[in-house]
């Protein structure tokens, strides 16, 4: 019992000792060319963005390289040149390459070259199935492959998914400016709408220690259950990319660096070593790895058919409220009070931001005396998302 005294009376001497190290940030990094994206070999487009580092301290959270010269080159010097679109974007209309070449991407700027290694053509199996589980936390979306060849035992994972949602109230009513009218809901509906999200974390899965070329159940995304993409349906497009060996320990590095520290049992930073280099400069590190292949895609939906109905999604607005507005409000005291005009018609008088008119307020008769209108946050869908239904959702 002494014994145990004198560790615990050590372990507590030790932990008052430990004072908090913040080391400052790197006041001037490097900046470092990013490149991202794939070459695909097949009829479908080639997306490569081209980025550099920021530092911490920056404002700028993107610093897109513009003006580029971006090239496919194969080992016969056959050259796929990719057009600049933008914010650092440059893209191709599909290449059709012959898979029995390798290919490497090129890179010029205004002073430096960039070039990657030949590359062979990996391309991806079909993806056999996108299967979720429901849980009382939420969904678990999973991906499910094979290669009957046992060639490709390498595999990498993107997303987006796309989902319904809608604001809090349903306008039936809109405000030209002068007066309210009945709003068109075929050309002006703000209640519906669709919103956009890509796959944020490295999605990774080998078969290389198995016998066959199988990968189920490998984990995509998860979504909870309260979250605003199973307000209505959902839907995810998952890609699928074939990896050499060295580019999948590439990607593997990557994510243990950027996902995976902080903890004490967690992985050590390592070098990131990608398959681009400088030619203007060797000893500049370049960031990204440059696959070629086809790549698989499926999609599937989930409605709220498929989810329990105990799944109660938060309100993206938790604290909106209606408000009452009268086409001539009579104080006890005082002057009449044009109150659709204060609130919704702005060339009459409304402050900006005005209100949304909602649902008409109506006396027993019938007439209508004014409407109730709330904040435009609490109506308009088309803050944070777009009613054109998407063209796949059409025909799903």
């Amino acid at each position: 019992m002494k014994k145990l005294n004198i560790i615990l009376l050590a372990a507590i001497i030790f932990a008052g000792c430990k004072k908090p190290y913040n080391p400052p940030a790197i006041a001037s990094p490097g900046s470092y060319l990013v490149v991202e994206g794939v070459i695909n070999s097949g009829s479908d487009s080639t997306l490569i963005k081209l980025s550099r580092t920021v530092s911490l301290s920056s404002v700028n959270a993107v610093n897109p390289v513009l003006n580029a010269v971006v090239t496919v080159v194969s080992d016969q010097g056959t050259v796929f040149p990719l057009t600049e679109t933008s914010n650092g974007n440059y893209v191709s209309a599909g290449l059709n390459l012959d898979n029995s070449h390798t290919y490497r991407l090129s890179i010029k700027t205004s002073n430096e070259q960039y070039l990657s290694d030949f590359v062979a053509v990996e391309n991806s199996p079909p993806i056999d199935s996108i299967s979720y589980t429901v849980q009382s936390s939420g969904v678990n979306i999973f991906a499910n492959t094979h290669d009957p060849k046992n060639n490709t035992r390498y595999y990498r994972w993107d997303y987006t998914e796309t989902w319904m949602f809608h604001s809090n109230y349903f306008s039936s009513w809109i405000s030209n400016g002068d007066t309210v009218l009945i709003r068109n809901q075929v050309t002006d509906q703000i209640y519906y709408c669709w919103q956009n999200d890509t796959s944020s974390t490295i999605i990774l899965g080998s078969s290389a220690k198995l016998a066959k070329d199988i990968i189920a159940n490998n984990p995509i995304t998860s979504i909870a259950s309260t979250s605003e993409k199973l307000t209505r349906e959902y839907s995810i497009q998952v890609k699928q990319y074939a990896l050499t060996g060295a580019a999948y320990t590439f990607w593997e590095n990557l994510k243990k660096n950027t996902e995976q520290l902080g903890g004490i049992f967690d992985a050590q930073p390592s070098n990131i070593n990608g398959n681009i280099h400088s030619v203007t400069n060797p000893s500049e590190p370049v960031i990204g790895y440059v696959s070629v292949g086809s790549v698989s895609t499926l999609r599937i939906f989930i409605g709220t058919d498929d989810l329990p109905i105990s799944f109660t999604p938060t309100p993206f607005y938790p604290s909106c409220e209606l408000d009452s507005e009268l086409f001539i409000y009579y104080p006890p005291h005082g002057n009449p009070i044009y109150q659709e005009d204060e609130f919704f018609n702005i060339n009459k008088g409304a402050l900006s931001p005005v209100l949304i008119p909602v649902q008409a307020i109506e006396t027993p008769s019938g007439t209508i005396i004014g409407h109730t209108g709330a904040s435009q946050p609490c109506v308009d869908c088309t803050l944070r998302g777009t009613n054109k239904q998407p063209s796949f959702w059409i025909n799903k």
